[in-house]
């Protein structure tokens, strides 16, 4: 190759990637063809959704949701630049006739361009709707529909229609990239334990490849569906040299700590946006992985043999970024309790952004595309505050209906930007009504936890941003001590309304230690 064509092929490459928009993270075309494409993202937090339509015509464009797929009853949208500028109206279908104009406009135009034989309509709309001629947007596949013309007369479409089924809030590509192909990471008959809670890990070598290779896709390879809960992979640093396998956080594992993949009860499998892939191979292979697997063995069965693990299918084209996994919240350890009887506990845990370039010569700013929340049996509800100079600006994620039993990688909806020195506060809310005891931060299903798994790029040697609370500073301000004393104190407490809420407030005042730790493990610790 020329070097002039290799200069255009890299300005190119450049320029596309350049278009890509952190607002509109989705794309899908709709006809067989390839002449009508969306692309979409959404804020749920906001309850807006943002549409992009690009058709190759110079004439009217229609878009809209219908309920069976055919034009009664369907919830349209008609645009273009005509002779005289630009037109946008948003309507409704009763039968196969001209849709009708909506009394309320609720589709706002953002922008409508066309050029070299192309149309490019940008909108938004409310997720949900309050109008009887719009349909609400919902987590469940809905039929979408187009048409358009070849000139700026809106008249009847021929064969320029069509229909396409996609779940807008909860869409996961399927994607076949060519030199493609998988391999798995499983447990191999390991006899599960006849006890409530087991964690497994087995740190074992990844297929090895000479070049860099890009996970696209991931999913659970699950042989006991009563009995695991989660799994996660982590990548262990350099000083991990042997594969090996025991009880969890019993020996060196607890140094393999780098988020590689997630899956919880409940989820499926999880495909990466088009810009991006977790790295295998290469300069970044030679590492080990502990797989971790969390049996919840309710019933306490014994000689249950599993195979359990994950899936992950990678191909030798490169996208943009590497992909990364970052756990943030508050640090899983038993310094810290929730007290029974409370009907919302909260508790909280800080990523403080700016301690990365402690442990990182390079960092950099971290763009946000999906996340998995991740209590136990007691969480309610989880929201990851987004902090910048002080204010909030955003929520990067939000439960308000938590359920233990349906944990999930989620889309965003948009890629959020998270620069260096914010901050995010992981909030989680408990519910201990129905428990007459201490329930400790740990490893237990009966125990608590209070996470948010981050996925972003471009991926960073970085594996942890937590905080924890200051347990002599909490025991002091209590009145105890030593720690033995403000334990005891902790189990002889009358906890009720008056007493949780003053536990909760202290809390809040009290010095928080935050750590931020890198792939090898370096741990920078500081008190805020």
């Amino acid at each position: 190759m020329g070097t002039l064509s290799l200069v255009l092929l890299l300005l190119s490459v450049q320029w596309s990637w350049a278009q890509e928009d952190p607002l509109l993270p989705f794309s899908e075309h709709l006809d067989p063809e390839h002449k009508v494409r969306l692309k979409w993202g959404f804020d749920e937090i906001q309850g807006t959704i943002l549409f992009e339509l690009t058709v190759n015509t110079s004439g009217w464009v229609g878009f809209g949701f219908s309920p069976k797929g055919g034009m009664t009853g369907a919830d349209i949208v008609i645009g273009g630049v005509g002779p005289e500028g630009r037109y946008f109206t948003d309507r409704h279908a009763v039968g196969k006739s001209m849709p009708l104009v909506d009394q309320q406009q609720n589709y706002k135009l953002l922008s409508l361009t066309e050029s070299d034989g192309k149309t490019v309509m940008k909108f938004q709309r409310s997720i949900g709707s309050c109008d009887e001629n719009d349909l609400p947007i919902t987590n469940l596949p809905m039929k979408l529909i187009y048409a358009y013309g070849q000139t700026d007369d809106i008249t009847y479409h021929t064969n320029r229609r069509g229909t396409k089924e996609l779940n807008l809030l909860k869409y996961m590509p399927r994607v076949n990239p060519p030199n493609s192909n998988f391999f798995d990471i499983t447990m191999v008959n390991f006899t599960v334990p006849a006890n409530q809670t087991h964690y497994h890990c087995k740190i074992v070598r990844a297929p090895t490849f000479d070049r860099k290779q890009h996970i696209y896709r991931t999913e659970p390879v699950i042989t006991n569906p009563d009995l695991v809960h989660h799994l996660l992979l982590y990548r262990c640093p350099p000083s991990v040299t042997e594969p090996f396998e025991a009880e969890c956080y019993t020996g060196v594992d607890r140094e393999c700590m780098e988020t590689v993949a997630v899956w919880g009860v409940g989820g499926g499998a999880f495909e990466f946006p088009e810009v991006a892939g977790l790295p295998i191979g290469g300069n970044v292979g030679g590492f080990l992985y502990r797989l971790e697997v969390h049996y919840n063995n309710v019933n306490k069965s014994a000689g249950r043999v599993d195979n359990s693990g994950l899936r992950f299918y990678y191909t030798s084209d490169l996208r943009q970024h590497d992909a990364a996994v970052l756990m943030t919240g508050l640090a899983v350890a038993p310094g810290y309790a929730i007290p029974p009887k409370a009907r919302s506990f909260l508790t909280y845990g800080l990523c403080d952004t700016a301690y990365i370039p402690e442990v990182l010569e390079t960092p950099h700013d971290l763009q946000v595309f999906s996340v998995m929340l991740h209590t136990h049996l007691a969480g309610r509800k989880v929201r990851v505050g987004h902090f910048r100079g002080g204010k909030q600006i955003d929520f990067l994620a939000v439960d308000e209906n938590y359920d233990f039993e349906y944990q999930e990688v989620t889309n965003l909806g948009k890629t959020k930007t998270v620069k260096l020195g914010d901050k995010l506060l992981v909030e989680c809310t408990y519910n201990t009504e129905n428990r007459s005891t201490l329930t400790w931060g740990g490893f237990s299903t009966s125990d608590e936890m209070c996470l948010a798994f981050l996925f972003y790029y471009p991926a960073m040697n970085l594996s942890t941003c937590v905080s924890f609370p200051d347990v002599t500073s909490l025991g002091s301000v209590m009145g105890a001590n030593d720690t033995a004393t403000w334990v005891n104190m902790m189990f002889m407490k009358t906890w009720n309304d008056m007493s949780i809420n003053q536990y909760q407030q202290t809390l809040k005042r009290i010095d928080q230690f935050v750590f931020v730790t890198n792939s090898n493990v370096s741990v920078h610790a500081s008190t805020i």
